[in-house]
């Protein structure tokens, strides 16, 4: 029975393999189970869950969980599945001449529990309407669940009406992803944690600080301060200055313009501290730099950043690189473009772990609020 398992996981596109693990799957279960076995069994699983919580092949012999993704972060992908032990499904992903997209799955996904891993980062439209081709495929394939996980939420910033006559176009892509076909949502720090209520399907939120944290942890930064850039990061920035057992300072700023800012005030003392500026998203790096300025301006001996989202759209390379930043430090949830590879204070952590133990968590309806410490 092992060896057609195997055989099924290595041969995936084949129809016929497909069959002789769907028979040979249930197989254990009606020999054994009656209708009384039946509680004790779903006890051991859930005991043997708690318990394996280290990499098993439990999930690459599960033939109702399956990953795939598009062509915003193949290698995030490529690294969750590596984690969580399983294969990438196989898919074909083109565009006609004109660019519109072509989306076929190689592969069986009836009643499949199905991941999509696909960040709708730069260029943002055309990796959302891959996103909403490949869930449409997945729903017209039968697929038994789809989650859409997106390491990065775009439109997100667009979350409220500040002006009169504009879009809300962080309910727009809501809306999309549950008309698309998605049942379920994993996302990762959105820019407004109320984005969640625009979803009518179940929402994980996760944050990327328990990676951050533990990373600035380890390194030991003498007289250390957390920094808000603006009021509207500051509960996420207090909870990390929590975790972190440090001071939290503010910086007062205003917006003048689409992506221009202008720095007014630092609330808090930074004198002689070591200043850690925390954000949800960089973009043209703008506000970063400006931050910079005004601490060292208020007297911080060194100034560090970390964001979860390194968008670096226009010039933000070239800000950071010329910048008196001694390191900003980002996660993988959005690729860095090639000059930004080459900045040495540019450093990246993965996210794929976090991830990855989230995607095993709503597979096997465990809770994921562990992830949060």
């Amino acid at each position: 029975m092992s060896n057609q398992t195997t055989t099924a996981v290595h041969s995936p596109i084949s129809g016929q393999a497909e069959e002789t693990t769907t028979t040979s799957q249930p197989a254990p279960k009606p020999s054994q189970d009656s209708a009384k076995p039946d509680t004790p069994k779903s006890a051991t699983d859930g005991a043997k869950t708690a318990a394996e919580r280290k990499r098993s092949p439990r999930l690459s012999e599960d033939k109702r969980f399956k990953v795939f993704c598009g062509s915003a972060n193949l290698p995030l992908a490529e690294e969750i599945c590596k984690f969580v032990g399983v294969p990438l499904g196989e898919s074909k992903l083109q565009r006609f001449a004109d660019g519109e997209v072509y989306f076929q799955l190689l592969e069986n996904v009836r009643g499949v529990d199905v991941f999509l891993v696909q960040p709708t980062c730069n260029p943002v439209d055309e990796h959302l309407m891959e996103l909403l081709i490949m869930m449409d495929a997945l729903k017209r394939a039968s697929a038994g669940r789809i989650t859409v996980v997106m390491p990065y939420y775009g439109y997100a910033r667009q979350d409220r009406k500040d002006r009169q006559r504009v879009a809300i176009t962080a309910k727009l892509v809501a809306d999309l992803l549950s008309t698309a076909g998605a049942n379920r949502a994993l996302l990762v720090d959105l820019h407004a944690a109320q984005i969640q209520g625009f979803f009518n399907i179940p929402v994980d939120h996760l944050f990327a600080s328990p990676v951050l944290v533990s990373y600035f942890r380890e390194l030991e930064l003498p007289d250390l301060t957390v920094v808000s850039p603006d009021a509207g990061g500051v509960e996420r920035a207090r909870f990390f200055a929590k975790k972190l057992e440090v001071p939290l300072a503010i910086v007062d700023k205003r917006r003048t313009d689409m992506n221009v800012t202008e720095v007014m005030n630092v609330i808090g003392d930074v004198r002689d501290r070591t200043c850690l500026i925390l954000d949800d998203i960089i973009d043209t790096a703008g506000t970063l730099v400006g931050t910079v300025e005004a601490l060292l301006a208020q007297g911080a001996k060194k100034v560090y950043a970390c964001a979860s989202h390194p968008v670096l759209s226009g010039p933000a390379v070239e800000r950071i690189a010329a910048s008196r930043l001694e390191e900003l430090v980002v996660t993988n949830t959005i690729p860095l473009r090639e000059d930004a590879l080459r900045v040495p204070k540019i450093k990246v952590l993965s996210i794929a772990g976090l991830l990855g133990r989230a995607i095993e968590s709503i597979h096997m309806e465990t809770s994921v609020s562990t992830l949060f410490n």
